[in-house]
């Protein structure tokens, strides 16, 4: 027995237990999240969850227990990195609302209003938490930085409705579709990427990002498939095993808005694919995305396979594996490697021209 438990009245150990044992009835999730160290310490904070609203309900200071309940939180995304930050919100939330239903038994009835708005305060104060991390320094630069947090925020809190009316809203607030896919939506994904490299979220949230940015961009194609033809052709893929997609999804999309024809083969493409694939549409331009650099070795073997079947064929490359080489594109027989779709389809509107 812990030294904590040794050194509290036994009628709160007994309502902690009853807490402890509402909670994972109501949250079945528990179960599986929870192993038995997690459930020791689990009940061991509801102690200290006492102690601390205790204190700052006789001083009559909210902030005590706010600051504890968000410090709480962090400590607990910390330490359960394999739990979503929206889950452990969810958790601490559900506890709140558990412990306002008892407050009466901590205070008396003359001061469980107070503990209960303090409790409320807890409760918001941690669904703020949830989207309050660290950023890095370039995704706070540039145009439409607001958007882009907001929408990040939104999900991060896994609130698809919210993400939605974001991209709404700038679309009805005259901002390009170039801008909303590159400076907005392109950013916000990186960032996600890198979130979930430092482990501050978890693949399923990752995962969750990805699903809903991609749904969204689909909100657009009613106007970007109802641009005029300009008969040009790009054919856009992410190459060998590679399946984070929406890079060249984002390419595709943006060369269908300027009025080129976009043949879009999607992830995880072999290399003869690729090559049957030319032959049936033959496009202007190839643009091979790849996101994870253990993938760049098949790129490499694509690319070359492409400059020996059709020397005259426009090779693009893009996409965050190359960032973590050294110019290696410089070394290959590619025609442009660039990270922006705008630039790309800058580059290639002239190089089609001269063709």
């Amino acid at each position: 027995m812990s030294l904590l438990l040794t050194s509290i009245e036994p009628n709160l150990i007994s309502l902690a237990q009853t807490i402890f044992d509402s909670q994972f009835a109501e949250d079945p999730r528990l179960v599986v999240e929870m192993d038995e160290r997690r459930k020791r310490l689990m009940f061991e904070d509801i102690l200290y969850n006492f102690s601390f609203l205790t204190t700052a309900v006789n001083l009559e200071d909210g902030t005590i227990f706010t600051n504890y309940a968000v410090w709480l939180y962090e400590l607990l995304c910390n330490l359960m990195k394999d739990l979503d930050r929206d889950r452990i919100k969810d958790q601490m939330v559900g506890h709140y609302c558990i412990l306002r239903r008892f407050s009466q038994k901590l205070f008396g009835e003359d001061r469980s209003d107070l503990a209960n708005t303090y409790l409320d305060q807890a409760i918001k104060a941690t669904e703020m938490a949830v989207d309050n991390i660290e950023v890095s320094p370039q995704f706070l630069q540039g145009r439409h930085q607001k958007i882009r947090r907001d929408y990040l925020n939104a999900l991060l809190r896994s609130d698809t409705n919210r993400a939605i009316q974001i991209i709404r809203d700038a679309e009805a607030q005259g901002i390009e579709i170039d801008q909303i896919y590159e400076d907005i939506i392109r950013l916000t994904m990186l960032e996600v990427g890198e979130l979930w490299h430092k482990n501050i979220i978890t693949v399923d949230k990752e995962h969750y990002c990805t699903s809903t940015t991609q749904m969204i961009l689909s909100l657009f194609y009613p106007t970007i498939f109802s641009q005029p033809s300009k008969q040009k052709k790009i054919l856009t893929c992410c190459i060998g095993s590679e399946l984070h997609e929406m890079g060249g999804r984002m390419v595709s999309d943006l060369f269908e808005y300027h009025g080129w024809e976009s043949i879009y083969l999607g992830a995880a493409v072999p290399v003869a694919s690729l090559l049957h694939a030319i032959e049936e549409h033959t496009p202007d331009l190839v643009a091979l995305s790849v996101t994870m650099p253990q993938y760049l070795g098949i790129c490499h073997e694509a690319v070359v396979a492409l400059r020996n079947a059709h020397p005259s064929l426009l090779i693009a490359v893009g996409g965050r594996a190359f960032s973590t080489s050294n110019a290696i594109y410089t070394r290959w027989p590619i025609d442009i490697y660039t990270e922006l779709a705008t630039e790309l389809l800058y580059w290639a509107e002239k190089a089609v021209q001269r063709q």
